[in-house]
């Protein structure tokens, strides 16, 4: 490394660093220049043009993005997200929460980035971030961080490593996210099948039914549906007393417990059908559906004692007729979500009523039958999670190598002229 100098970031651009403009949602237009946010650059990563906002015009030169500039966060959660503008992008502009650097002539502009993304840059960020009521890292102090470059050849050198090597990892997570989707649609078919009647499914999952036997089943007929009541916020504790389940305890398949507010049962005390019970099944009524599914669950023994919230609803059998497993493998069906989307209420968020829950109608075979499709469905289910389940731990690692090979490069721990990248994906390749 005896050609490598420790220089300040600063040192290898033109400048100290440039905070963007300080605009209000008031003055976003459409069409216009392309305004890039905190929020847009997440994982160094661009979201797309039709998820972001624009303004009229750039007012000064120095607002202007060209191909090269490195993008850094001062503020968030953490700050230090960057961002290489590509020549895509120049023309754009940036908001006041970044910082623009723009590296000198003699700097590949790739190697910056990569350095951005290295553990000891992070690290510094992580130890120096001013914390008030956000973390906050400013322009100087981005300035002058310490970093270890050697010269433009070696830099390109580097850069092109990095970009080939980071590019095979992300092929090979890029493969486990699609197997994790068409697990995630295999499992969606055999639901639509086997809670539709659908012979063929029903063969596949090793169930004998004579269809003739399913009627209709309407959800208010076979359960109660209470909506959580109306607890006064102000009446909330947050030491003592009896947990209230929200609509953010509410997930996928799980509680979770991690924010919590209680009552005061004791001095206050709460009509017995908003106690939960274990067997409970509960929905989140506020945005019921995200990205890994339908926020719905059983609650157990582990989540008690509770009490039931409003903005979450709970069912509770009320008929011999039911097995509650079968409800919610029939709520898990693309036929509930295409029975109540398009009547969802809220504008920016999607709220389901306890009327729409209770209203649905759903293929309703003989209570054995519906134990017997629910425990297939539940075994297909476990299967699928145990191999997702492998496929995020494998995509962990690729993102673990991903950081050591760029951490390695950077601060000149190997000479890529002679290292190979090829052992980085050992284990977890496609």
């Amino acid at each position: 490394m005896s050609s490598w100098r420790n220089l300040r970031l600063k040192d290898l651009c033109v400048d100290g660093g440039q905070y963007g403009l300080n605009v209000s949602a008031e003055t976003y237009v459409q069409p216009g220049v392309r305004l890039l946010r905190t929020t847009d650059i997440s994982s160094g990563v661009l979201t797309p043009d039709e998820s972001g906002v624009f303004v009229e015009s750039v007012p000064e030169a120095r607002f202007t993005l060209t191909a090269g500039d490195l993008l850094l966060s001062r503020s968030g959660t953490p700050p230090g997200q960057s961002y290489l503008v590509r020549p895509t992008d120049a023309g754009m502009t940036f908001a006041g929460y970044l910082v623009r650097f723009r590296p000198r002539s003699n700097v590949d502009p790739r190697f910056l980035a990569y350095v951005a993304r290295s553990v000891p840059f992070q690290h510094t960020i992580q130890a120096e971030s001013v914390a008030s009521t956000i973390q906050n890292f400013n322009a100087e102090r981005y300035a002058n961080i310490r970093v270890a470059a050697p010269d433009f050849a070696q830099q390109r050198r580097i850069a092109d490593f990095l970009d080939a090597e980071t590019a095979r990892i992300d092929r090979v997570r890029e493969a486990r996210e699609a197997q994790g989707a068409l697990l995630n649609l295999m499992l969606g078919q055999l639901v639509d099948g086997a809670t539709a009647a659908d012979a063929e499914t029903l063969k596949k999952i090793g169930v004998s039914t004579d269809r003739a036997d399913w009627g209709p089943g309407k959800v208010s007929r076979l359960c109660q549906v209470i909506a959580g009541y109306a607890f006064p916020s102000e009446g909330f504790l947050h030491n003592g007393g009896t947990r209230l389940l929200r609509g953010i305890n509410v997930s996928v398949d799980e509680t979770s417990w991690d924010e919590t507010v209680s009552w005061d049962e004791d001095g206050a005390p709460t009509p017995q059908r908003f106690h939960l019970r274990d067997g409970d099944l509960v929905l989140g009524m506020d945005r019921p559906w995200i990205s890994s599914g339908m926020r719905m669950t059983f609650i157990s023994e582990r989540d008690l004692p509770a009490l039931l919230l409003q903005r979450v609803a709970c069912l509770r059998p009320k008929s011999v007729e039911v097995d509650m497993r079968y409800v919610y493998w029939s709520f898990r069906s693309s036929r509930f979500r295409q029975a109540v989307e398009g009547e969802l209420t809220g504008v920016s968020v999607p709220h389901l009523s306890g009327d729409q829950i209770g209203g649905f109608t759903f293929p309703l075979p003989p209570f054995s039958t519906q134990r017997i499709i629910s425990d297939r469905l539940s075994a297909h289910s476990a299967r699928i999670r145990s191999l997702r389940s492998t496929m995020n731990r494998q995509a962990e690692l690729l993102d673990e190598r991903r950081q050591a090979l760029i951490t390695a490069a950077v601060t000149g721990q190997f000479d890529v002229s002679t290292a190979s990248g090829r052992n980085v994906t050992e284990g977890v390749s496609a």
